[in-house]
């Protein structure tokens, strides 16, 4: 197999507020700060480590429980609250329950957050980051904090509410972050039509979303376009990474299209986190890129 087909595997490090402790039975046991948290992971088919004793003294377990919304679909322990302080290094920033199991932060994205960091700093002047579908924007704050300016995308005001807020808490109002919400695709067409350009554009669309005006995103049928558009986007010698979770699809899929859109060089695989055991829980497929 030739060498550019071999998926990298990028495993995230422990960070300060983060500790994947074990995983099975479709389930994983995550410290994150003060909390530990027991949520669904389908990939996890194999046996867990850790006693059951050791799993049920979690704060909080998801259920999913249909007839609740947001944090009543968490079984949590008494008197705790919906939202909590972690962080990753000393940087700040929020996490809550939702109904949709996640609580704001990917950990699994530590090696994307190391990558950018590493090139932020190394870089002459200011950096311009691009962040498409941005969320709670814990990738934005670590590129402001390391010396970007960053424009951070996202269509749901309570996502970009989310992210002021970590902005604040982490002590840096002070950085220049743009927060902006809008699809990302209609605003990546606009910046190709104005000739802007960026240094670093990082992606992590969902599988099906709409914009705030009701567009519709669907990955399968809108990966390509955006691509184009991000390629359009980047500035010599800048840099692109693209994560994908629950898509049914292989790093080859990705590897492929991206190498169509961008041309060779494309780096792809999955991203993993390590529990306390030493075992690779596998959590998304990514893409990375860096322009010629």
């Amino acid at each position: 197999m030739p060498s550019d087909l071999t998926p990298s595997i990028l495993v995230a490090e422990p960070f300060g507020g983060y500790r994947l402790l074990d995983s099975g039975h479709g389930r994983k046991l995550e410290r994150f700060g003060p909390l530990v948290l027991n949520r669904p992971e389908e990939q996890a088919i194999w046996s867990p480590r850790l006693s059951d004793a050791e799993w049920a003294r979690a704060d909080a377990i998801f259920t999913g429980d249909v007839d609740e919304e947001g944090a009543g679909r968490w079984k949590r322990r008494e008197g705790l609250a919906e939202d909590w302080v972690s962080a990753e290094g000393d940087l700040k920033f929020s996490c809550r329950f939702t109904s949709f199991r996640h609580v704001g932060i990917f950990p699994e994205q530590e090696p994307h957050w190391r990558f950018m960091r590493e090139r932020i700093e190394a870089a002459s002047g200011q950096p311009s980051i691009l962040n498409l579908f941005g969320y709670t924007g814990i990738a934005s704050l670590v590129a402001a904090r390391a010396g970007a300016q960053v424009t951070h995308i996202d269509a749901s005001k309570k996502a970009i509410a989310w992210a002021r807020d970590n902005q604040t808490l982490a002590g840096l109002d002070d950085k220049p972050i743009r927060w902006i919400c809008e699809d990302a695709m209609k605003y990546a067409q606009r910046e190709v039509r104005r000739g802007s350009r960026y240094d670093g554009i990082l992606l992590d669309p969902p599988k099906y979303g709409r914009g705030p005006k009701g567009e519709i995103w669907d990955i399968f049928q809108s990966l390509p376009e955006i691509l184009t558009l991000c390629r359009d986007l980047v500035k010599p010698g800048g840099f692109i990474i693209l994560t994908a979770y629950a898509i049914r699809a292989s790093f080859l899929a990705l590897h492929r299209l991206s190498e169509e859109v961008f041309g060779p060089g494309v780096e792809a695989g999955e991203l993993a986190l390590r529990d306390e055991n030493g075992g690779l829980l596998p959590t998304s497929l990514f893409c990375r890129w860096t322009a010629p």
